[in-house]
């Protein structure tokens, strides 16, 4: 993709929609290249970003099953540099010039640019408290409360925070995320839509970029939503947009 895209890391800037890890077998050079590439790249966290600092912080504990690249991240001996820096990326990013945000799952509808920038920042100001964090890990999994509330205090405020951003794909027109479903938008739970395309949604001035949801292969049916999770895990190919003329780039998987 890097040399489809004829990356040039002093005039270019990578945006990545997150979850580096525990998506592939080479998370730790994953890690590594993007780390290196500085002020050269801008990546948001993912849900799978966030399952390994907690496990890292031992208040998260997944199943051997489930574990798939985390044990060999965290039994690497430069896990503790490479998460440092996992652990200060945002969870959201908001370029003025083309008016375009980066998150990895999606926004609550209620919420508008400024409210969703404050909340998460909100979120990372504790992520990037050492102590704060491991507390933030320990009460961080779960699916309540499943709506936005202004008036949500404590740990109930960041998980919802976190599960918007990191784990949103359906909702009900009022925000109540819907946790079970992972299909395509054609396949709608009873009373939920697609996040994107909730109808009161305040952010639907801006443009936004967004993964985790490779069922839907980059089909959003908007012109300023934009899915860039293809699949690639899954067999499918590697997407990415440039920009500046909103053209698309996808390479297919390379099977060794």
């Amino acid at each position: 993709m890097l040399e489809k895209i004829s990356f040039d890391k002093i005039k270019d800037i990578l945006w990545f929609t997150g979850d580096l890890v525990n998506r592939g077998s080479k998370s730790i050079e994953t890690l590594e290249f993007i780390k290196n590439l500085g002020k050269s790249a801008i990546c948001v966290l993912g849900n799978h970003d966030l399952i390994l600092l907690g496990m890292a912080s031992g208040k998260i504990q997944f199943p051997k099953t489930n574990n798939l690249t985390f044990d060999l991240i965290l039994k690497h001996p430069q896990k503790d540099e490479l998460l440092a820096w996992l652990q200060t990326c945002p969870l959201i990013h908001y370029d003025q010039t083309f008016n375009t945000l980066l998150v990895h799952a999606g926004l609550a509808p209620q919420w508008s640019l400024e409210k969703a920038l404050a909340l998460s920042k909100e979120l990372e100001n504790i992520l990037q408290d050492k102590k704060q964090a491991i507390i933030f890990f320990a009460n961080m999994l779960g699916n309540a409360p499943a709506i936005w509330n202004d008036k949500l205090t404590g740990w109930a405020r960041l998980r919802c925070i976190t599960n918007y951003l990191t784990r949103l794909r359906f909702c009900a027109n009022d925000g109540e995320m819907d946790f079970l479903e992972k299909s395509s938008s054609h396949k709608e739970p009873s009373n939920m839509v697609p996040w994107y395309k909730t109808p009161n949604r305040l952010t639907k001035d801006i443009t936004i970029i967004f993964g985790h949801w490779a069922t839907l292969v980059g089909e959003t049916n908007s012109h300023n939503v934009i899915a860039l999770d293809t699949g690639c895990v899954w067999g499918n190919c590697l997407t990415a947009i440039r920009l500046e003329d909103r053209a698309i780039f996808s390479v297919n998987r390379l099977v060794n």
